[in-house]
């Protein structure tokens, strides 16, 4: 499993992306925020997951972030709005 501190950059990283883009980051783009390999960052996200993060997960049986609360990465009926954008879904 990745140290405690990778894990914590990548989840700020992850989070910080969704805000920014209203999407969560493929792994790629991760890797290269945080100069690791594509490999290690795709095993690291996978070893969030693993931490058991309230409201993070993967989508089933791919790399893919589903959920990082309070967003959404699929689509819902949950709309978020700041300053009349609407780049966001809830939970």
């Amino acid at each position: 499993m990745a140290d405690r501190e990778l894990l914590a950059k990548m989840y700020h990283a992850s989070i910080t992306a969704n805000v920014r883009d209203g999407r969560a980051p493929h792994y790629t783009e991760l890797a290269k925020e945080l100069s690791l390999s594509p490999e290690d960052a795709r095993v690291a996200l996978h070893d969030l997951e693993k931490a058991g993060i309230p409201g993070f997960w993967l989508e089933p049986n791919t790399d893919l972030i589903g959920s990082l609360a309070p967003f959404s990465n699929r689509p819902t009926q949950y709309l978020i709005s700041v300053d009349g954008e609407q780049k966001w879904y809830g939970q």
